[in-house]
């Protein structure tokens, strides 16, 4: 469960997180809004890039603001980014692994980096170099390292751009797997309502920095403020 309580992010006279308090519970929640609504700055916050001026965040029981982002891993938190951050020259596994030395006892690395390959369709691949992987083997790397060491909370940026439409398909049914996997929460950010739709029963609406809706995906998309605000119709 994410608590978000009176968040306040301010860059001189702007404020892109404004007073925003929520409560996220669904296992796979949905993140949406116009541009410069304040998306990824709150993705920064929970990540550790970006530190607000007021506010608290919670991840369970646990307080997110005071760790460092590195902090915050250990704890359980992972995110993939918009551009994806597969290292070309190390192979699959090494990829994997780099994020397993900082969040799994040594004595079980080599297992949990096996146990996201198997996951994520990609143990035939573990030995072949980050660079010769296409677009959607990549996209499959970053999960992989979202999976490894016991998360608790998966930030997904964009995770589907690209795709084409059968690989969109295969990667959500991919990410719709991990609660119950994995025990953990995912949190998915995309301009791609009919993905966010197909994936979350939870959804916020962001909309300059202010919480605009929040609930069940379906009421929430068919809200006349939010479909006049991130829709564009009247």
């Amino acid at each position: 469960m994410i608590t978000i309580d009176n968040l306040v992010v301010q860059f001189g006279g702007v404020k892109p997180i404004n007073e925003l308090s929520a409560v996220l519970t669904a296992p796979v929640a949905g993140l949406i809004g116009p541009n410069g609504a304040g998306k990824t700055t709150l993705l920064n916050v929970l990540s550790g890039f970006i530190r607000p001026v007021q506010g608290t965040v919670s991840l369970g029981a646990q307080a997110l603001l005071p760790m460092t982002p590195l902090q915050r891993v250990r704890a359980g938190l992972r995110r993939s980014f918009q551009t994806e951050q597969v290292v070309g020259d190390l192979t699959v596994a090494g990829n994997i692994a780099a994020i397993a030395d900082h969040v799994v006892g040594a004595p079980h690395r080599s297992e949990a980096v096996d146990e996201a390959l198997s996951f994520v369709g990609l143990s035939a691949a573990a030995d072949r170099l980050g660079q010769s992987l296409n677009l959607f083997q990549r996209r499959l790397v970053e999960l992989a390292k979202c999976v490894v060491g016991k998360p608790k909370l998966i930030l997904l940026d964009e995770p589907a751009a690209g795709l084409t439409e059968e690989e969109g398909k295969a990667f959500r049914e991919l990410v719709l797997r991990i609660p119950a996997e994995f025990r953990a929460q995912i949190l998915v950010i995309d301009h791609d309502v009919d993905l966010i739709r197909s994936m979350c029963s939870e959804t916020m609406v962001l909309d300059y920095g202010k919480l605009l809706a929040l609930g069940p995906t379906q009421t929430v998309l068919a809200d006349p403020n939010v479909r006049r605000a991130y829709l564009g119709e009247f």
